[in-house]
């Protein structure tokens, strides 16, 4: 049988909860109780055919607390007149949180709407669209409300997250909760006091004002006659990204590799350095103006996300060029295949053509899913020899 059971309108209402409507109901003016629910009774030939059921059937409802039945009679050709459930009702948004036991939720939610009501009622819509993801901070709420106390005191406040001082919140609170943060500033601080150019969690401290770590650059001179620290030969140095813009070093070659040990092992040359490479991130290294009139060149993995993170690396410096990302070492190192978990295959502009040619069998999975050539399974000796031919 198919009949509305005592767990079905529990079933219904917790797919109400689920969708923040009972908690919405709790301070809307909009009246969801008393609330009709879906019912699904016996038809007149399972009244024939399963009275017995049927009777348990509406014992079993009427036994149900919390729930109103609406009855309807009905003359049954065999049976004659029967009395029936024709509607079932919650009327209270109480009674509703009591059959799915979600009351002790319910007072966490309207203690946390009465406190920022009091304190931040700018927030009260952002309380109404997400009241799941409110209760899901419940327990910290003081302490957001706290911290959002303090922003709207220190607009862009021009210090680090861990500077912010506020009694009883340890100095990484704003950093472990940047996401909610995110969320409620925006819906909170007035617009001069947001930068909308920056998004996302890694960019939270930009958005509002804060002071962020500053990119590093770390590169090694290959060149032994070019000092940079005196009585060091080819030192590995790690500078802010400013202060490497300012260097202008006298070389004609740059190298940038993915791989630690790549970058520590790479051959010496004249007038050339290397840099230990930052995926997808060379914002910083494009503030190195003097780069520009360098011959550069990437060596990443011969995987999808190597050609991509090439193309992002062109976007800056049109003149980069590979290293040992092509057909020929790829098919060289058939031994040391590996595989991609999650490949990329957007469309890659600033490729050459044999570079998309490449690409396009690896992102078209030509000659098997997810390959990949990781730049560290490729022999010393080639790398040697490609170097070579810049002497």
């Amino acid at each position: 049988m198919n009949w509305t059971s005592a767990a079905d309108v529990r079933k219904q209402l917790q797919r109400l909860w689920e969708r923040g409507e009972l908690l919405r109901a709790l301070t809307a003016d909009a009246a969801l109780f008393p609330l009709r629910l879906t019912l699904k009774n016996p038809n007149s030939a399972e009244l024939t055919e399963q009275f017995a059921a049927v009777r348990d059937w509406i014992c079993t409802l009427t036994a149900t607390p919390k729930i109103r039945i609406e009855w309807r009679e009905t003359r049954h050709r065999v049976l004659g007149v029967q009395r029936l459930p024709a509607a079932l009702w919650v009327d209270t948004a109480d009674d509703a949180l009591a059959l799915i036991s979600k009351q002790p939720d319910a007072r966490r939610f309207l203690a946390i709407w009465t406190s920022t009501a009091a304190r931040h009622p700018a927030l009260l819509d952002w309380l109404h669209r997400k009241p799941l993801q409110a209760l899901d901070y419940a327990a910290v709420w003081p302490q957001l409300l706290a911290v959002l106390d303090w922003m709207t005191d220190h607009p862009r406040p021009g210090i680090y997250l861990r500077q912010v001082d506020i009694p009883g919140i340890h100095s990484k609170f704003v950093e472990a909760h940047r996401t909610v943060l995110s969320e409620l500033c925006d819906a909170l601080l007035p617009a001069e006091a947001i930068a909308p150019e920056y998004r996302g969690v890694s960019q939270f401290a930009a958005r509002y004002g804060f002071l962020d770590k500053t990119p590093r650059i770390r590169f090694r001179l290959l060149d032994a006659g070019i000092t940079l620290l005196p009585g060091t030969c080819c030192p590995d140095i790690t500078l802010d990204a400013a202060s490497f813009s300012t260097l202008d070093l006298p070389v004609r070659r740059v190298f940038i590799t993915e791989n630690e040990t790549n970058f520590l092992a790479f051959p010496h040359l004249s007038n050339a350095i290397v840099i230990f490479g930052a995926g997808y991130g060379w914002g910083a290294l494009s503030q190195a103006r003097w780069l520009g009139r360098c011959t550069l060149h990437y060596w990443g993995d011969i995987d999808t996300h190597g050609f991509a993170i090439l193309d992002q690396l062109r976007k800056y410096f049109p003149q980069v060029q590979t290293l040992l990302m092509d057909e020929v070492t790829l098919m060289a190192h058939r031994d040391f295949w590996g595989e991609e978990d999650k490949p990329t295959i957007q469309d890659l502009p600033r490729l050459t053509e044999s570079e998309r040619v490449l690409y396009d069998i690896l992102r078209d999975n030509r000659l098997r899913p997810g390959l990949r050539l990781e730049q560290e399974r490729i022999g010393f000796g080639r790398l040697q020899d490609a170097i070579a031919a810049f002497l």
